[in-house]
């Protein structure tokens, strides 16, 4: 019997990738930038002079060899919908890519969307025809530049059921601010705290701890499973941070993936322009 010729490992990747379907989460509000989100929601406010918060992610996408995106809207999308229009939807004829703008429109139940999970979950009979194997959820409003084929890789390899990207913060940063992973030696996720006032540091490196870059992985069929679950429990927010995460740890296999720069292995660049501040000097 003839031995099956190895698969090189970019060439998976490339076909993760295109088996993948990204959802971009874009809602969001942003009252700590003030006049700057008084008229469109914080994914659509312009940086760096001609781009917009939104471009990264879907840039990323874009270079990662992700060509079936979404993105879900819901606060004063207007300038947003019209940067996608104008900006993005172009690149299909010559990309191969497929971007659909997903507005909350009371899909189920007649709710406009009441947190993250319950954003995909509305749209769960738009995005499941599409027959992906993973689905890759994406906050779309940071500051960062990333190769999402690896965290698919590494997704695969550990045999998770949702893999979550962190970044290597200092606590101090963190404090009331971001969601914090408590992880084994092996990166399974056994611990969630959502923006402790006092997080949990990383073994061996005190004073920093593993903060959630609001991305994650899903197999499909399984993230489908629990959106429907969550659904249904009258006490959940149906929020992945707030309900979502914890709930599967205890349950089921969720990774933790460090995002680090790829030539030296360090930190990489990654900034949550969430107030005027940060913003300033993002810029």
């Amino acid at each position: 019997m003839r031995a099956e010729t190895p698969v090189a490992p970019e060439r998976r990747v490339s076909q993760m990738t295109r088996e993948t379907l990204a959802l971009v989460l874009a809602g969001g509000q942003g009252s700590r930038l003030h006049e700057l989100t008084r008229w469109r929601a914080k994914p659509a406010v312009p940086f760096g002079g001609k781009f917009r918060i939104i471009d990264f992610p879907l840039s990323n996408c874009v270079n990662s060899g992700i060509s079936r995106m979404g993105v879900i809207t819901q606060y004063k999308a207007h300038s947003l919908i019209r940067h996608l229009i104008q900006g993005w939807t172009h690149m299909n004829a010559f990309t191969g890519a497929a971007l659909e703008i997903l507005p909350a429109s009371q899909r189920v139940d007649g709710a406009w969307y009441r947190g993250t999970a319950d954003a995909i979950y509305q749209n769960i009979d738009i995005i499941r025809p599409m027959r992906m194997r993973y689905v890759m959820v994406l906050s779309g409003d940071h500051i960062y530049k990333m190769d999402y084929g690896p965290m698919l890789a590494f997704h695969a390899d550990s045999g998770a059921q949702m893999t979550v990207s962190c970044l290597e913060v200092p606590v101090a940063e963190a404090a009331n601010t971001y969601g914090v992973m408590v992880t084994d030696a092996d990166q399974r996720i056994v611990g969630f705290q959502e923006k402790p006032a006092i997080p949990a540091e990383i073994p061996g490196k005190p004073g920093m701890c593993l903060a959630s870059m609001g991305n994650y992985v899903f197999d499909t069929e399984f993230l489908y499973d629990e959106l429907i679950a969550d659904a249904d429990d009258p006490h959940s927010s149906h929020d992945f941070g707030k309900d979502i995460i914890p709930s599967l740890i205890d349950r089921t296999k969720v990774m933790a993936y460090p995002f680090r720069n790829a030539e030296t292995g360090e930190r990489a660049y990654w900034r949550d322009v969430g107030n005027l501040d940060a913003f300033w000097q993002a810029n």
